[in-house]
């Protein structure tokens, strides 16, 4: 049966599971969410994830939503990306629930005001203070690169996963990829992936929909 992943294509959640799934060889579909337009608030869109967010998947009478718990999913059922012993296991999931309280947690909102928002209400003041706590994260995500090509292990991971969707997008939100070549480098190694690809060629949405 096939996996559907709702999902929009500026989502850089949606794209960490997005992205597993694509690796993973799962067979699945992407469900356009427009969540621009309120969707994800709907009454049909909260039966299916009662968070009201996305991405979320549903795999037969299974729903499941949050990125790191869909990847868990995808590695449960396919057994990749969880690490090969129980402390690289433990190591992949303290790389997860760093990104989701520290590096994804202020790229997201940073990219949204940045980008998405009306010009009239980017707050140059949060932006300052988004944009601080980001590179405080991406030095600590450039120093945990050093000498290595994954995070956790010798292969990919649901830790790469999950670090690496927002460094992604193409808009600007204080990330250049030159200024750290360890990140650089690893970013380049998951480009490099069979069936990689960019978030608004995975999955449907972009901003050139709402010019």
């Amino acid at each position: 049966m096939t996996i559907q992943l709702y999902c929009f294509g500026e989502s850089g959640h949606s794209y960490k599971a997005a992205l597993a799934l694509e690796l993973s060889g799962l067979e699945w579909e992407p469900k356009y969410v427009d969540f621009f337009n309120g969707e994800a608030r709907s009454p049909e869109y909260l039966k299916i994830n009662a968070m009201g967010e996305c991405p979320a998947i549903v795999d037969g009478d299974l729903s499941l939503s949050q990125s790191g718990v869909i990847i868990d999913y995808i590695t449960e059922k396919t057994g990749k990306f969880g690490g090969k012993t129980p402390e690289e296991k433990r190591e992949v999931l303290r790389w997860v629930l760093w990104d989701n309280h520290k590096l994804s947690a202020q790229l997201g909102p940073l990219r949204f005001m940045m980008n998405f928002l009306p010009e009239e209400k980017r707050n140059p003041e949060v932006i300052a203070f988004l944009t601080g706590r980001t590179q405080a994260a991406l030095k600590t995500l450039e120093s945990a690169l050093e000498g290595k090509d994954w995070l956790v292990g010798d292969e990919i991971t649901a830790a790469d996963l999950s670090c690496c969707s927002y460094l992604f997008y193409p808009e600007p939100f204080g990330f250049t990829r030159s200024d750290w070549p360890n990140i650089d480098a690893w970013l380049a190694r998951i480009e490099a992936l069979p069936g990689y690809k960019i978030p608004y060629d995975l999955m449907p949405g972009s901003p050139a929909d709402r010019a």
